[in-house]
């Protein structure tokens, strides 16, 4: 059967963020004297919360300091950042195609709201999407999606769309099958750890979404 819904990841499922995230990350980290990282050392941190990413690049400092340090980061993001994604080839004929076959999307990501529509914005992309919701630090995307399904804006015969554990974690933690994207930073050994209902190599597979795939 159709899914009811597709709900999407978006860093590293519809666009990539590693340029703007990497260097807000490293723009922080300059600011309160941490030694920046190499762009391709960021890509392990695409995907989980900020808040979690800047415990493990510094290990594990106090509440207050992470804090101080998401909000550099931001500063840097909402100015630039979030304008130095990119998006995946295909991604824009996948969702046209989803959108033609009257298949229901949404996004669910742990980055802030008002960031990813501004990114939607900019790709003409946030038509497709019946609503887009963000994280904040703190929040697991488990818990996004517990509050989706409390509010009826998902059902557990939804699908989540990722390319990280986290993805495929918050969807089985409630109930709601999960598909993982090879394109983006999670790698096949820790999507299949997972245990996704399928695995996508293409985004042109998406479409096959629409008919109930997973």
């Amino acid at each position: 059967m159709p899914h009811d819904l597709v709900l999407f990841d978006l860093d590293g499922t519809l666009s990539d963020p590693l340029v703007g995230i990497g260097r807000s990350i490293n723009y922080a980290l300059s600011h309160f004297g941490y030694e920046p990282l190499a762009l391709a050392d960021v890509a392990t941190y695409v995907g989980p919360p900020l808040d979690e990413t800047f415990k493990a690049i510094t290990g594990g400092r106090m509440a207050s300091e992470v804090t101080a340090l998401v909000t550099k980061f931001r500063e840097r993001y909402a100015d630039v950042g979030y304008s130095e994604n990119k998006l995946y080839p295909g991604i824009i004929e996948a969702l046209e195609a989803l959108r033609a076959a009257n298949t229901p999307m949404a996004v669910c990501t742990s980055k802030r709201r008002d960031f990813a529509e501004k990114i939607l914005t900019m790709f003409g992309l946030i038509q497709h999407f019946r609503f887009i919701d963000g994280g904040e630090i703190g929040t697991h995307k488990w818990q996004q999606i517990a509050v989706l399904l409390s509010q009826g804006k998902v059902s557990k015969s939804s699908i989540m769309v990722g390319d990280r554990s986290v993805d495929m974690i918050a969807a089985h933690r409630n109930g709601l099958k999960a598909a993982g994207v090879l394109w983006g930073y999670g790698s096949l050994a820790e999507l299949s750890n997972e245990m996704p209902a399928c695995l996508l190599s293409s985004p042109s597979e998406l479409v096959d979404l629409a008919n109930g795939r997973g």
